[in-house]
């Protein structure tokens, strides 16, 4: 039988660092670092430089994952691309990857297939069940699994909008999902959703009911009002079905393998907010030094959370061969997602 394993992991978060302290001195947010640690447990994050794309972050996390994996771009079967900051509305940020990692050059190009996902903070996890499936069928053999998010362009940074940006920064991670016929791997995934909480967290941006979806000026410029063009989030409904979701798709990766949560050896949970995954931990009664953490140095970087935190695991030495490792998610839609490897 043949099973999906991450043969690969990579990651990547642009060189700025934004502590709470400079939110308030550069960009004049109402705000303190005491008050951001104590709500989110958050003291930094990263900004990208005007002129870097999400793509362009997802490039170097994914050509370290596939150096780990001991591939090549042309290796690759298919690309799945877990992005809410996509590098423009159309076409898919996935494509721009492909052709940034070399495979529409040379003598021999391979179009391999690009797709993005819109699942927001789960998003990888849907892509890595995704992916999983793909190589158990035996449709692909290797698949790269992106996550990376540009949040810097396109959070409120004043105090209205403190809610939002105190939380976000910017970063990718990748994976290679591989097939193996070793017995390791990826051993079953779960997602969920439901919709009718979209907007307790969304960024609206365009109505597409109207005509047209964007207001204009009389010299045809588009124009945007603030509660259309920034994102929105009632934090209480969020972080009260955070926990809920989070807690049964964690139960749910557990029974569906017969396994105990004393038998996981590290918990990897979505990087939102770090009292989220205390509330968590204590109520599953989950050790604190077997949840992993890097929120307080690079903020919710979404879609990207679970690979930067898996990647920077196993470089550490802290991930090892072995291990059985659970990853949980939960995001806006509401979406959430979980799985259970044996590393």
């Amino acid at each position: 039988m043949t099973n999906a394993f991450i043969s690969g992991t990579g990651s990547y978060v642009p060189p700025r660092v934004v502590t709470n302290a400079d939110l308030a001195k550069d960009y004049g947010i109402d705000t303190t670092h005491e008050w951001i640690v104590q709500r989110t447990g958050i003291e930094e994050r990263r900004f990208s430089e005007p002129g870097v794309m999400t793509s362009d972050l997802a490039l170097e996390a994914s050509k370290q994952a596939l150096e780990a994996a001991g591939l090549v771009p042309t290796d690759l079967d298919m690309i799945l691309f877990a992005t809410l900051s996509p590098d423009m509305c159309f076409p898919g940020t996935a494509v721009f990857l492909q052709r940034k990692l070399g495979l529409c050059e040379g003598e021999t190009p391979k179009f391999v297939g690009a797709m993005d996902i819109r699942n927001q903070c789960s998003g990888f996890l849907y892509g890595l069940g995704t992916a999983t499936s793909m190589v158990k069928s035996g449709a692909c053999k290797h698949v790269l699994v992106v996550g990376a998010e540009t949040h810097s362009a396109a959070i409120d940074m004043t105090t209205r909008g403190r809610t939002v940006s105190t939380l976000f920064g910017d970063g990718a991670g990748a994976f290679v999902v591989s097939a193996t016929d070793e017995d390791r791997g990826i051993r079953s995934w779960h997602v969920g959703a439901d919709g009718r909480f979209a907007e307790k967290l969304c960024m609206r941006v365009w109505d597409i009911a109207k005509r047209p979806y964007v207001d204009l000026d009389e010299e045809g410029n588009g124009k945007v009002p603030p509660e259309m063009l920034w994102p929105h989030m009632d934090g209480k409904v969020v972080f009260r079905h955070a926990i809920e979701r989070m807690c049964g798709a964690l139960l749910q990766a557990c029974w569906a393998n017969g396994v105990e949560l004393k038998d996981v050896d590290l918990f990897c949970f979505h990087q939102a907010n770090k009292r989220i995954n205390e509330y968590v931990a204590n109520t599953m009664g989950i050790p604190p030094e077997k949840v992993l953490s890097n929120i307080e140095r690079y903020g919710n970087t979404t879609a990207a959370t679970i690979p930067l935190l898996v990647a920077e695991a196993e470089r550490t030495g802290r991930l090892e061969r072995g291990m059985k490792v659970a990853m949980v998610a939960f995001g806006s839609g509401f979406t959430w997602g979980s799985a259970l490897v044996d590393w």
